[in-house]
C-alpha cells in the first residue's frame, strides 16, 4: 500500500482518481481549493470506496501551502497533480490567471519532489498539446505545435519543467494526455458538476435535459468533418481513472522505461458533437433542444487518439462506450436534481 497526494482530489477526475485508488488500497491525501467542486465530494467518495481521504484545504499557488503539505506528509510516496484551471474557452479570457494557477502550483510541487528526494510524479496533461494536428490518429510522437489557447500553453509549459526537472534531479514521471473525459461513477454518487455555467459539452448536455438551461448551443457546423461539427475523442472517466492508478503502480515498481514517459488516453474513436447530442438522447430517451452558432475561439477542428502505447506499454485500455457515458452522465444528473 502507497500514500499518495491527489491534488484536485474532489474535483471531476480526481475523485474518480481516488476512488480507485483507495479500491486498490492505497492511502490517499486530498489537497483542493475548492475553486470547482464542494465538500460534498469527500462523503460521496467515502460511500463508493469505504473510506473517507484525508482532505486538506488548500491553495497550491501559495508556496506556504505546498511546503507545509509535505511537513504534513513526509512519508508520501507519489503525487498525482491534477489541479489547475482548464477551460479553453475561460483562459483565452483570463490567460493570467490561468499562467499563475497552472504554472506555479506545478513548479513549488516539482520543488519538493526535488528537496525531498520523493519520487513517483504524475502529470494531468491534455491532448490540447497537440493542437490541430496535421495527421489522425494522434500519436505521443505528433508535433506539439504552438498552443492554440493559454490553457493548452500551461499543460505544454507544464511538460517542458517537468522534462527538464527530471533531467536535473533524476526523479521518475508520466504525462498522460487526456482527450475528453465524459461519464460519471455507475453508482451515481459522484460526476460532473461544474460551479456555474458548464464549460464543457456533456455537462451541458445533461443540464439542457434536466430543464436547468434552455438551450444547448452548439459552437461551429461549417468544421471539415462528417457532420460540420467539431470532432472529440470522448473517454469514460472511470477508464481515465484507472489509467492513473496503472500509471502510478507503474512508477511504484519501477517498471518504468524512462524516467520521463507521456501517453495518449483516449478511446481512439472520434466523435462528432452532433453524434455525443444523438447518443445521449439514445440512452436518456430525451430530446435536446439545441442550436447552432459561431465557432469558439481556441476549438480546433478535430482531435483523437491513438492508443497503442497506452495499450501495449502502459497495459491500459478503454472498456466504456460513449453510451455508456451518456447514460452514467444522465444517472449522476438527475440524482443531484431529484428527477425521477
Amino acid at each position: 500500500m502507497a500514500k499518495i497526494l491527489v491534488t484536485g482530489g474532489l474535483g471531476f477526475i480526481g475523485s474518480h482518481t481516488v476512488v480507485e485508488l483507495q479500491q486498490a488500497g492505497h492511502e490517499v491525501v486530498v489537497v483542493d481549493d475548492l475553486s470547482n467542486t464542494t465538500i460534498e465530494v469527500l462523503n460521496r467518495i467515502k460511500k463508493i470506496s469505504g473510506q473517507e481521504p484525508t482532505f486538506i484545504k488548500g491553495d497550491l499557488k501559495v508556496r506556504q501551502t505546498v511546503s507545509g503539505l509535505f511537513r504534513a506528509h513526509p512519508d508520501l510516496d507519489g503525487v498525482i497533480h491534477f489541479a489547475a484551471f482548464k477551460a479553453v474557452g475561460e483562459s483565452v479570457e483570463k490567460p493570467l490567471e490561468y499562467y499563475e494557477n497552472n504554472i506555479s502550483s506545478l513548479v513549488y510541487l516539482l520543488q519538493e519532489l526535488r528537496d525531498r528526494k520523493l519520487d513517483n510524479f504524475i502529470f494531468s496533461s491534455s491532448c490540447t498539446v497537440y493542437g490541430q494536428a496535421e495527421k489522425l490518429p494522434i500519436t505521443e510522437n505528433s508535433p506539439v505545435v504552438p498552443a492554440i489557447s493559454p490553457y493548452g500553453n500551461t499543460k505544454q509549459i507544464g511538460e517542458e519543467i517537468i522534462t527538464q526537472a527530471v533531467e536535473a534531479h533524476n526523479f521518475k514521471a508520466i504525462s498522460l494526455r487526456y482527450f475528453n473525459p465524459v461519464g460519471a461513477h455507475p453508482s451515481a454518487e459522484i460526476g460532473e458538476l461544474p460551479l456555474g455555467v458548464p464549460l464543457n459539452l456533456v455537462p451541458y448536455v445533461t443540464q439542457t435535459a434536466a430543464g436547468l438551461r434552455e438551450q444547448l448551443s452548439v459552437f461551429g457546423d461549417d468544421y471539415p468533418t462528417r457532420d460540420g461539427t467539431a470532432i472529440r475523442d470522448y473517454i469514460h472517466v472511470v477508464d481515465l481513472a484507472k489509467a492513473h492508478l496503472v500509471a502510478m503502480e507503474r512508477l511504484l515498481q519501477k517498471k518504468n522505461e524512462e524516467n520521463y514517459e507521456v501517453f495518449n488516453l483516449g478511446t481512439g474513436t472520434g466523435s462528432t458533437v452532433l453524434e455525443v447530442i444523438k447518443a445521449f438522447e439514445k440512452v436518456s430517451g430525451e430530446t435536446l433542444n439545441y442550436k447552432i452558432v459561431d465557432r469558439r475561439a481556441g476549438d480546433v477542428t478535430a482531435a483523437y487518439a491513438d492508443t497503442t502505447k497506452a495499450n501495449e506499454v502502459l497495459g491500459w485500455k478503454t472498456e466504456k462506450t460513449l453510451e455508456d457515458a451518456m447514460a452514467d452522465a444522465w444517472r449522476w444528473e438527475k440524482k443531484i436534481r431529484n428527477i425521477n
